[in-house]
């Protein structure tokens, strides 16, 4: 019987049917799962016959441009370079500044005694300053204009974080503007920051029209808006990522032509709150903390953050900030900007989120230098 059914041969004058029977078995079962789709979802829409449909078809996947795959392997290449913390190792203090430091008495209480652990750069975009302190003495970089909400601002801080690089034993990076304060000791920052295992950049989704609303379409295909990300400019990185910022061209030319005040429509695009938090988090999401160890204050809901005053400022005020362990981030969802709060964490221990804080009026200085040995000295 077997032998029999293996001898078997259909006559030729079946085959005339042009296509295999599976095939037209297979088109006919298709074909009436999507009429049995379409006649058990009587309430759903088009779309959503199509939804059905395209979860039996393969996921597309766009192919990247050569530019694309150059960057992502100079970036795995860069990323597998280790941490190289030697007793030489420093922290890049980076000032972005308009002229004078008004702190920079405070920080010279913060960083005497810890010379050869720390080095010093500044930006000044519009004067130079007049220091008072040797630690900051003759360390300025080249500087250019810098406008608020433009590329320049960017460049501000590439220029800053290129001239640190140049030392090797500098291994963490700080960015800092003229109003901002040290909020630890010196021994304290140094650990947290050298010791951590990832850099503290702030990278969040905001849905609203300050936030991915500000998404341009000439930045497609190499930056989704489901990427797009937000953030304070206000970082502090480890030297990898140093280097990738100054190693990216592909991501920071679609900042540069394409994030900007109407460049498209009404949209504000402000390069310094997006570069950075879209680029980390699409090349290396969990090499950074997605919020920044620099406290601020956006209870007023302004373009700026609130400036604090000498009247505001308290050894309890300090504290308060010293000890929070909740990152707050403001969207631009709903009529007041609804909040995301993340708890902080270090190495996967939950710990205080901040090092620094801005922003401080000029007049604080001498109640901060009378409180700083108080407020910097809580233990957690």
């Amino acid at each position: 019987m077997v032998e029999a059914q293996k001898n078997y041969q259909v006559p030729r004058h079946h085959t005339s049917l042009k296509k295999p029977l599976w095939v037209v078995l297979t088109v006919s079962v298709f074909s009436m799962l999507l009429m049995c789709t379409h006649m058990m979802s009587p309430r759903h829409s088009k779309s959503s016959s199509h939804a059905a449909l395209s979860s039996w078809l393969p996921i597309h996947v766009r192919k990247l441009s050569d530019e694309e795959v150059a960057a992502r392997a100079v970036v795995r290449d860069i990323l597998k370079t280790p941490p190289f913390i030697t007793e030489n190792s420093k922290i890049a203090f980076l000032f972005l500044t308009p002229g004078t430091l008004p702190f920079e008495k405070l920080w010279d209480e913060f960083f005497t005694g810890h010379e050869g652990k720390f080095s010093v750069y500044i930006h000044p975009s519009r004067e130079r300053p007049v220091h008072i302190s040797s630690h900051f003495s003759d360390r300025e970089i080249h500087s250019d204009e810098v406008t608020w909400g433009r590329i320049s601002m960017v460049d501000a801080e590439k220029r800053l974080l290129v001239s640190a690089l140049e030392d090797p034993d500098n291994q963490h990076f700080v960015l800092l503007s003229e109003s901002c304060i040290p909020l630890r000791t010196f021994d304290y920052t140094y650990r947290y920051l050298m010791y951590s295992n990832v850099s503290f950049i702030e990278s969040f989704v905001d849905p609203g029209p300050h936030g991915n609303g500000r998404h341009m379409e000439h930045m497609l295909p190499e930056i989704a808006k489901e990427d797009f990300r937000k953030g304070a400019q206000w970082f502090t990185m480890k030297r990898q990522h140093a280097i990738i910022v100054m190693a990216d061209g592909l991501y920071y030319s679609k900042f540069r032509e394409y994030c900007g005040p109407g460049i498209e429509a009404d949209k504000n695009c402000i390069a310094d709150e997006h570069y950075l938090p879209t680029v980390f988090s699409m090349i290396d999401p969990m090499g950074i903390s997605n919020w920044s160890v620099t406290y601020v204050d956006w209870s007023e809901r302004r373009w700026h953050p609130k400036t604090y005053t000498a009247n505001e400022i308290s050894l309890d005020f300090m504290k308060n900030v010293t000890t929070d362990e909740m990152s707050i981030h403001v969207t631009s969802v709903g009529e007041h900007g609804d909040e995301l709060h993340w708890p902080c964490t270090w190495n996967g221990i939950t710990r205080p989120c901040y090092l620094f804080a801005r922003k401080f009026h000029p007049d604080t200085l001498d109640t901060l230098l009378n409180l700083f040995p108080n407020y910097t000295n809580t233990v957690v």
